[in-house]
């Protein structure tokens, strides 16, 4: 079964490793599926386009054990092999606790553990280290060890040495390469299209495992799980009209679940790609709009120059319904800060300014106030945030425009995001296949917005069309 690539810590080289051995697979025609612990969207990325299939999150905080054993099982069981890689720490989960942490899923799917450790200055300590996380949790399974930053064969056979008096297998030392360190930005890593010749990374990915790893005793422990049902096969398949959904999809906007499209096409939703930053109209089909996270502050003054595509967006949500989280929202505003500090313009459909500020990140429980276009009032949900950038409005406590209470690990109780008819906009993340009423309450904000308006597509594309007051989703 397959194997989870854990570490003590970020930046210990999980990701390294896992693009090592998905490289390795590709390239050797194997069939592998890569999935990532929690709720990260960079990391996916590049295990996506390093095995040629679509990454997926095994999330237990966002989704919940019965979805998390479903998903691993219907998209790994249809695989040759498999890989799961860690988040952060092994142990780390919310707050201080393990809770959602890769120790919980590797419990509950009952898988190995490779461990990565950087080995860089050290020799004997390193046996302190394994020792530590061999033994905190005798329910877990250290099936060995992979070395990162070994810095010359003298270094390999002393860490070899410590490893074997403690009868830890080595299953491979990775040396310390500039060349294969990836770029990062303001929120993790770079986002996989934004890295220079992908086809030479992934052939010295591949290298890396070939050279550098114990491919006789690595490949053993990626062998796919028992296959299960397609994760979204106990969904009724909508027969009725199909309501096409324009999703923005661009360098600007990429932060998104796969099994939101694919839950979308099963219901009847067929997806349109929809680029904000190539100035387009939206689609003319297009019954609702999503517009999901991404890098829009990296952006912005080409965004701010969009005039067709923020023209269409303001006509679009008289009418249809429109769905954005995160990064998405910070279109809707007035103003958008750069990476810079230079402000610009944006669709003004919203009145609020955004501005970087304050990390904010972790799980959150929502209890919506109101109705939206794919909550109801009262419903309780997880979601994640995870921004640098904060708004800036002038919005009493008691405005019909609030979408929810959210609270978290040392964050208290407190009122987020916007809503009115037609709109759902929030900084909280939410994985539309953890709560099938989601994507069934999005149907019918199309259905009713066809009802409302059944010209109203033709309208999103034409530039020229009416601006709704910069008081829009005030309620």
């Amino acid at each position: 079964m397959a194997a989870v690539i854990a570490a003590p810590a970020s930046g210990s080289g999980k990701t390294l490793l896992s693009l090592a051995l998905l490289s390795w697979a590709q390239q050797n025609g194997r069939r592998i599926q890569a999935f990532k612990v929690g709720p990260d969207y960079l990391d996916a990325q590049l295990l996506s386009q390093a095995s040629g299939l679509p990454c997926r999150n095994l999330d237990l905080n966002l989704c919940g054990e019965t979805w998390v054993r479903q998903a691993f099982h219907g998209y790994g069981g249809a695989s040759e092999l498999t890989l799961v890689e860690g988040v952060m720490g092994l142990f780390d989960g919310i707050g201080s606790s393990t809770t959602g942490s890769t120790a919980d899923v590797a419990r509950l799917l009952d898988l190995p553990v490779v461990l990565v450790l950087d080995a860089g200055g050290q020799a004997a300590s390193l046996g302190a280290i394994v020792r530590g996380f061999r033994d905190h949790d005798p329910q877990l399974r250290i099936a060995g060890v992979v070395l990162n930053k070994v810095s010359s064969p003298r270094h390999r056979e002393l860490l070899a040495e410590v490893l074997e008096h403690m009868e830890v297998p080595l299953l491979g030392c990775l040396p310390r390469s500039e060349a294969l360190a990836l770029p990062g930005r303001h929120l993790g890593l770079a986002p996989a299209h934004e890295l220079e010749a992908p086809e030479q990374r992934r052939q010295a990915w591949a290298a890396l495992a070939s050279q550098h790893l114990n491919l006789e005793r690595l490949i053993p422990l990626l062998q796919a799980p028992r296959p299960g049902p397609h994760p979204l096969a106990h969904i009724p398949v909508e027969h009725g009209q199909p309501l096409p959904v324009a999703l923005a999809s661009d360098a600007a906007f990429h932060f998104r679940y796969q099994e939101t499209s694919e839950l979308l096409e099963h219901m009847g939703m067929p997806v349109l790609r929809w680029s904000p930053l190539a100035d387009e109209a939206i689609p003319e089909d297009a019954k609702g709009l999503i517009l999901p996270g991404g890098f829009p502050e990296q952006h912005a003054a080409q965004l701010s120059g969009c005039t067709r595509s923020l023209s269409a967006l303001r006509s679009f949500v008289q009418q249809r319904p429109l769905y954005a989280e995160c990064g998405g929202m910070l279109v809707l505003g007035n103003q958008l800060t750069d990476l810079d500090g230079t402000s610009h313009r944006m669709a003004g459909l919203l009145p609020f300014t955004a501005q970087r500020g304050p990390l904010q990140v972790g799980y959150r429980r929502l209890q919506a106030r109101r109705d939206s276009p794919v909550v109801e009032s009262g419903q309780q949900l997880v979601g994640h945030e995870f921004h640098r950038w904060e708004l800036h409005s002038n919005r009493p406590s008691s405005d019909r425009s609030l979408l929810w209470d959210i609270e978290g690990w040392k964050v208290h109780r407190h009122s987020e995001g916007w809503v009115d008819q037609t709109v759902h906009a929030s900084w909280v993340h939410l994985h539309w296949a953890s709560s099938t009423t989601i994507c069934s309450r999005w149907r019918a904000a199309l259905e009713a917005g066809e009802r409302r308006s059944p010209s109203a597509s033709s309208a999103a594309s034409h530039p020229n069309g009416s601006k709704p007051s910069s008081n829009a989703g005030a309620g």
